[in-house]
């Protein structure tokens, strides 16, 4: 239980240091101070690639590759250059900051494709990007209303089991050891019309869920029932790991600003709470189990796939609460680990959530 809570208290770090993190960037254009820092990076590498030219020019007046008066008109001209390049650059800088401000973005379109910059900022879509995206030349129809976006899922966590009547500190599993990862595609769709505090969120996920048994043990399929029995041997490692394909669903609440253009508008949720109640149902894909071990003087690794009596209906429910594309995650899995146990054991993981669009 104390390491579930650091995971909680870690997590609530982060949150936090995110939101003061966003309302500093609220108060200057994240991409334009950045553009601003470059005016003097730029001046500094021109100021340090004339010095090159220089000492080249003093190498060449030393040898006697070059007169006085050939040296410095060399250094003069490099001098012009190197100023003009400052002025140049500086100026494009300046035009990028102008089309930012003015725009949100920065589109540099030709006949031939539209190239768009930028760090987390909108596309013409509304959708957020990170660096050079290159679109072809074909121009197609802005929405100017595009309720449905598209986000890829990534979480882990810790993962554990609990039966009837225990709860985690009875649990036959390692706290730590036990890990869970999810991994997939979501589409996040507006309910109401003319607000966005209620969304849809719903997708396919892949689920891996791994319990690490104590006390040197390993699942044994005994025909009716699947149990723990002790190794006869010291094992290194003892992991069983469950893969599901499931279909999650949730209702997401949160506030959102609303972005509003010449031709178009979004919401943005990129620096909102937002807090996510639903559930998933799927099926299990397979069942494996891991076994490290040393039999005389001989490391040995054996991977073992079978049903183990695994329920192949998968369905339970999950919540997440967080800030912008980070939350802390909890899923619970309603049916049973496995069919016809005794002790009937759920599936519970508590990890971080990442929606990234």
């Amino acid at each position: 239980m104390r390491i579930f809570t650091y995971c909680i208290a870690f997590t609530m770090w982060v949150l936090a240091f995110a939101s003061g993190y966003a309302q500093e960037t609220q108060e200057e254009n994240y991409e334009i101070s950045i553009l601003k820092s470059k005016k003097e990076d730029v001046i500094n590498a021109e100021k340090e690639a004339l010095k090159k030219e220089v000492l080249v020019i003093n190498e060449a007046l030393d040898k006697g590759a070059l007169t006085a008066s050939e040296a410095e008109e060399k250094k003069k001209l490099a001098a012009e250059k190197h100023a003009l390049n400052i002025e140049n650059k500086i100026a494009i800088i300046d035009n990028h900051i102008a089309l930012l401000e003015r725009n949100g973005e920065l589109d540099l379109n030709t006949e031939n494709g539209k190239i768009s910059i930028g760090i987390g900022d909108l596309d013409n879509d509304g959708d957020f990007i990170l660096g050079v995206k290159i679109n072809d030349g074909k121009q197609k129809e802005r929405t100017y209303d595009k309720r449905t976006f598209s986000d890829i899922v990534v979480a882990f966590g810790l993962n554990n089991a609990i039966g009837d009547g225990q709860s985690l500190d009875d649990s036959p599993y390692k706290i730590g050891g036990s890990r869970f990862a999810e991994l997939g595609i979501s589409w996040n769709t507006r309910v109401f019309k003319e607000s966005n505090w209620l969304r849809l969120k719903y997708g396919v996920s892949f689920q891996f869920n791994g319990l690490k048994p104590e006390d040197n043990r390993y699942f044994v399929d005994e025909g009716a029932v699947t149990g723990l029995q002790e190794y006869a041997l010291d094992l290194d490692k003892s992991k069983f790991r469950m893969d599901n394909l499931v279909v999650p669903v949730f209702f997401e609440f949160g506030p959102s600003k609303k972005r509003e253009y010449d031709d178009y508008f979004r919401y943005d949720t990129s620096a909102s709470f937002k807090i996510g109640v639903g559930g998933y149902a799927g099926v299990n894909l397979g069942t494996r189990q891991k076994l490290k071990f040393s039999e005389d003087g001989e490391k040995i690794k054996q991977k073992l796939k079978a049903s183990y009596n695994t329920n192949n209906f998968i369905y339970g429910l999950g919540a997440y609460i967080g800030y912008g594309d980070t939350s802390l995650y909890v899923k619970y899995d309603l049916n049973t680990i496995f069919k016809d146990n005794p002790v009937d054991e759920h599936n519970v993981s508590l990890g971080l959530r990442f929606d990234m669009d």
